[in-house]
């Protein structure tokens, strides 16, 4: 058992201090801290030591070095069982310290802020705390060590518990935390500076995964499956891990996934647009001057399919929108707010999980994904087009095509290839995703449009990769579309341009395809 006699309480989070630093007071614990801690304890009326009174050297150079010496790590790394470093305590004239309360400068809630200026950034690496820490940590034996808020109760009644000790296998624990806490914070600071000072022409050498634990889920892509979402450290609360869920059971990992989906699909839209996910696939998307209409036309695409779905929006829910939704059965509705009328309206349903979410996210975030073995990493696909679009058939497309092809490119970019979308009066019409041959995918699109009685005639088709042969186009062509929309760099792209001619099909080359495995 450790008794605390003296502890060093210096912390930039004051959460629960007060009342903390007042029961190690009715311990008759002697209080050293350092700069605003102190002054914030001595105003509440707890006797504070500083640091600078213990060590007799003062804070210097604006702060930068209050505790980095030898009176305060020889205090906290002597072994108090070994006769020689306590007769060098007693030489040097060093008070023990067995307890150290320490939280570190908040680097980073400091980079999260969009506009925060290297200098700012470089200020908020604490230097001094760090070190305390693991200075604190390696002799667990002899001292305490809290380094979160969320310790100080526990701490207090195992000490009124023991007389004013705290238990090795506790000491142990919360060293535990410490160097948990200090290479999570090491981890962010070089997540930054790397993105400031390393120039790569490729990926990094090194990527760190370090990764702290946001929500436990009710299950993964299986029941049987456990799950939970982590979140980067240094990434900020960007994306899903920036959602608040305002209604609605607890979330599984398919839940994230296909919230993740509907929300990047809204993402690459201005205008008013509703998306309906199904296994992170679009299966309806349009476009309208509201909501209302944007979510009815969006379901007229396939109905069955929306069942069960997620619904993502990128404006406010309204009311009417709501007792739309009402009717039908979904998973999730992911929007960047909702009314007050819409939330009375879609909390009726006990289990739809609501959720308000913003268009912010780091556009320079890697993708992941698992291999056995091994993780691959790539850019986010945040582009649309390498450029201007070129137009290679004789017949140019008009203004009116032009403008339904941008909305098929954009749908068709978020669903899983080999992907095929028709499109017309910007509103997805028939959607062929995932399969083996990119003639099936069209087949499978055109025959979920008839299925919904959707007139794919007059529509126009966008393919997320270039076409091998001129099968699809001749598809295309006899369902009556009159534009495509694809990357070309088929070595047969002059046969299927050709085909467009022949069926006097307008067609325009991206430059970029848009794969989604």
């Amino acid at each position: 058992m450790t008794r605390i006699r003296r502890a060093l309480v210096s912390i930039s989070d004051k959460t629960g201090i007060e009342e903390f630093v007042k029961g190690l007071n009715d311990f008759g614990v002697e209080i050293l801290s350092t700069g605003g801690t102190a002054k914030r304890l001595s105003q509440i009326g707890i006797p504070v030591r500083s640091v600078s009174d213990y060590t007799g050297y003062p804070e210097m150079m604006d702060g930068r070095v209050k505790t980095l010496h030898p009176k305060i790590h020889a205090a906290l790394l002597a072994l108090r069982d070994n006769e020689k470093h306590m007769e060098e305590v007693k030489k040097h004239k060093i008070e023990l310290i067995d307890m150290v309360v320490v939280n570190l400068y908040p680097f980073e809630k400091t980079v999260a802020n969009p506009g925060v200026k290297l200098e700012e950034a470089i200020e908020n690496i604490d230097i001094g705390g760090p070190t305390m820490l693991r200075s604190a940590a390696k002799n667990y034996r002899s001292v305490a060590i809290i380094c979160s808020p969320a310790r100080y109760q526990g701490v207090l009644k195992e000490m009124k518990e023991n007389d004013g000790c705290v238990s090795q296998k506790t000491c142990a624990i919360l060293a535990t935390e410490v160097f948990k806490h200090t290479s999570s914070y090491d981890s962010m600071i070089y997540g930054y500076l790397s993105k400031q000072f390393e120039k790569h022409e490729g990926l990094p050498d090194t990527v760190d995964l370090r990764l702290r634990k946001l929500l436990d889920l009710r299950y993964g892509e299986n029941s049987h499956q456990k799950a939970a979402f982590y979140t980067a450290n240094g990434s900020g609360l960007k994306g899903i891990a920036g959602m608040k869920k305002l209604h609605g059971k607890e979330l599984s990992f398919n839940n994230l996934l296909d919230i993740d989906a509907a929300w990047k699909v809204t993402l690459d839209f201005d205008e008013p647009v509703a998306v309906i996910i199904k296994h992170t696939n679009p299966c309806g998307v349009a476009v309208r001057d509201d909501v209302y209409a944007a979510y009815a036309a969006a379901l007229a695409c396939d109905p069955v399919s929306a069942f069960g779905g997620i619904i993502g929006f990128n404006r406010e829910v309204d009311e009417k929108t709501a007792n739309e939704i009402g009717k039908n059965f979904y998973e999730a509705v992911v929007a960047p707010n909702f009314s007050k009328e819409a939330l009375e309206v879609l909390k009726k349903k006990e289990n739809i999980r609501l959720i308000e979410m913003g268009r912010e996210y780091d556009k320079k975030e890697y993708d992941y994904k698992r291999v056995s073995g091994g993780i691959l990493v790539q850019d986010s696909d945040n582009d649309l087009l390498a450029g201007e679009v070129e137009v290679v058939t004789s017949r140019k497309p008009t203004k009116e095509e032009l403008g339904m092809l941008e909305f098929a490119w954009k749908v068709c970019k978020h669903v899983k290839s080999n992907a095929i979308v028709y499109a017309k009066n910007k509103q997805a019409i028939g959607i062929g995703a995932g399969q083996m041959s990119r003639v099936d995918s069209s087949e499978l699109a055109i025959s979920k449009a008839k299925k919904h009685r959707l007139d794919v005639r007059g529509s126009v088709m966008a393919s997320d990769a270039f076409f091998p042969f001129r099968d699809a186009v001749e598809a295309a062509a006899a369902a009556g579309v009159t534009a495509i929309i694809q990357p070309g760099g088929a070595k047969r792209d002059e046969d299927v341009i050709k085909a467009c001619d022949e069926n006097n099909i307008a067609m325009v080359v991206t430059g970029m395809r848009h794969f989604k495995h």
